[in-house]
């Protein structure tokens, strides 16, 4: 069994047990070439113990810590560059359910850790085989305060606050008793009037699930059109998701939450000759088909944020924005983090111009249809995914097969996945009508399904 997933290790107490986080910890600082790790955690009920545990790792394999403490995922991968250190872990599970934790690891690039780049850090946790330091040669810990503040500053100093504030914004702000709360001064500092909900750090999550999907908000889509709010905002328990609800009280998926920030980028790279923007392969056809006209050219990438930002690196200054369809959105001239606060106070700046409504429907206008049967393992995904292949190479449709299978037409186009997480296929389909989705849905949920007959 693999210890890393998509983006770092995760699982409940009987799994991610404090010893395995000693163990992960001191391999990942064994790993990393510079002296100095940085640490930080979100509020989750055990994120102290695996916190405590980390520390103590990275320590007994000789390095430094930078201990951030209590602060968002964003705030922490924006310090990890401001004080140039060698690597990043944050103890969190993000949008998990509160039982669950996790350990993300990020080098000293910006760039997380992907499961392949991973597998060398697994190997030395799972062997025991990582550095271990003499008792007069152990790390030092150093305490790192007003990381968040900091981190306020820099966000306002990026947009037009000037903008923002003479419009006196009111914007409710779901903050999901998770670490965004913390930022709430960000958009004080831009003038705006703040509608706050679920602001009380609370690692049960007593206000609501920590996903911020459109069941799990329904509160504020309420007070944003209650209180006649310009938009509403919500986060995960980390902030590095962020969805938006229109002023009308309408839930927008992440999807287009990303093409509107996409969008934007391209707009202020204007006058730039090479423009890309990288996203999944799981993400709708509107983000493409929004920054193609403004010259930029899209990157599908595998699910999962250090794809992202791998791709992003690579790209350098090219990479214009990055994102995914779960609410992901990166702007890149500010850090390679999904970072949720930095996204929303650009949103401010461009509520400023036209309504959230406006936006939304400025993007190219597609339908989805989706489908998640069940198998029963890893042999009947690939036999699933297998068969997807094979009937899509006649397809006549534009095939990318880097995580699964999609294949895109001129109308739209399908995804057939296997579940990182759970025995069942994900089939994703996006058309230009409701009919023509639901029809490329159907058509390859039924090749799997005749498939793992046999």
């Amino acid at each position: 069994m693999s210890l890393f997933g998509t983006n770092g290790v995760r699982g409940k107490i009987d799994f991610l047990t404090p010893q395995l986080a000693f163990d992960l910890a001191a391999s990942f600082a064994s790993w990393c070439q510079a002296n100095r790790i940085v640490l930080a955690r979100d509020m989750r009920m055990t994120s102290p113990m695996l916190h405590c545990a980390a520390q103590a790792g990275i320590m007994s394999a000789g390095k430094d810590v930078l201990d951030l403490g209590l602060v968002s995922s964003p705030v922490a991968e924006w310090a990890l560059e401001k004080n140039k250190a060698g690597g990043l872990i944050i103890v969190t599970a993000s949008h998990n359910p509160p039982e669950w934790n996790a350990l993300k690891f990020v080098d000293e690039r910006g760039v997380a850790i992907s499961k392949e780049r991973g597998a060398e850090i697994e190997k030395m946790a799972v062997g025991k085989k990582y550095r271990r330091a003499e008792w007069s040669h152990v790390g030092k810990k150093t305490e790192l305060a007003g990381a968040t503040l900091e981190h306020a500053k820099a966000v306002v100093s990026r947009v037009d606050a000037e903008k923002i504030k003479k419009r006196r914004l009111r914007v409710a702000l779901d903050f999901g008793n998770g670490t965004s709360a913390l930022s709430r001064g960000v958009f004080e500092g831009l003038g705006c009037e703040v509608l706050a909900l679920n602001e009380k750090i609370d690692g049960t999550f007593p206000g609501r699930l920590s996903e911020p999907a459109e069941a799990n908000v329904q509160e504020l889509l309420k007070a944003v059109k209650l209180h006649s709010c310009d938009f509403g905002v919500a986060w995960d328990g980390d902030s590095d998701r962020v969805i938006f609800v229109d002023e009308k009280g309408s839930w927008i998926v992440g999807d287009k939450g990303f093409a509107i920030s996409a969008k934007q980028a391209c707009k202020e790279a204007k006058g730039q000759k090479e423009k890309f923007v990288v996203t999944t392969v799981a993400t709708s056809r509107a983000v493409e088909d929004a920054c193609a006209e403004f010259g930029a050219r899209t990157i599908y990438t595998k699910v999962g944020a250090p794809y992202l930002s791998e791709k992003m690196a690579e790209l350098g200054a090219r990479a214009v924005s990055g994102g995914e369809e779960v609410g992901g959105i990166i702007w890149p001239r500010f850090s390679l983090a999904k970072d949720g606060i930095f996204a929303a106070a650009k949103m401010c700046e461009m509520v400023c111009e036209r309504k959230l409504s406006e936006l939304v429907a400025g993007l190219p206008l597609y339908y989805n249809s989706k489908a998640k049967p069940e198998v029963a393992g890893e042999g009947a995904k690939q036999k699933g995914l297998e068969a997807a292949r094979k009937y899509a190479e006649k397809s006549g449709g534009r095939l990318t097969l880097i995580d699964g299978v999609r294949v895109d037409f001129e109308e739209g186009w399908v995804i057939v996945r296997a579940s990182g997480t759970e025995n069942a296929m994900r089939i994703f389909a996006e058309a230009k009508s409701q009919k023509r989705a639901d029809e490329l849905m159907k058509e390859y949920k039924g090749v799997v399904e005749e498939a793992l007959k046999g």
